[in-house]
């Protein structure tokens, strides 16, 4: 296996593992339930907040850097199953999985749409745009 991809945000991390896990089925798949079953710890599942193991899962997991030419789109919808798992009655409404830094789309060479959550961050959206990303407000 190759060097894991280093990222610098962990909602643009969690918007990769979003579509590697779950849609293109190249990452084992996380489920909350089993995971807290066999680590032996209990969660509220009507919490919009995140679950702390469930967060801290994620940020250590390892994305190797071979499955960065895999990633050609990201869609940061509040239905994803990545947050529903890390928070299972997330409402959307707070800015839990916002994205604010996107250094990490340099990973991605094939990387050429995404369709982040509303920041208000124009600046950002301009900058994707002037990289090739077709880059719009969800």
């Amino acid at each position: 296996m190759s060097q894991p991809i280093p990222f610098s945000d962990r909602n643009f991390k969690l918007a990769v593992v979003q579509e590697l896990m779950y849609n293109q089925d190249l990452l084992p798949r996380f489920d909350l339930s089993e995971y807290a079953a066999e680590q032996g710890f209990t969660y509220d599942s009507g919490s919009v907040e995140a679950i702390p193991e469930a967060l801290a899962y994620f940020e250590a997991l390892a994305v190797p850097a071979e499955l960065a030419e895999k990633i050609t789109e990201l869609d940061m919808d509040g239905g994803n199953e990545i947050y529903l798992e890390i928070a299972p009655n997330w409402d959307g409404e707070d800015g839990l999985f916002d994205v604010v830094e996107f250094a990490d789309v340099r990973h991605f060479p094939n990387l050429k749409s995404m369709t982040l959550f509303y920041t208000g961050d124009d600046a950002a959206l301009e900058a994707l745009r002037a990289r090739g990303i077709e880059a719009d407000w969800l």
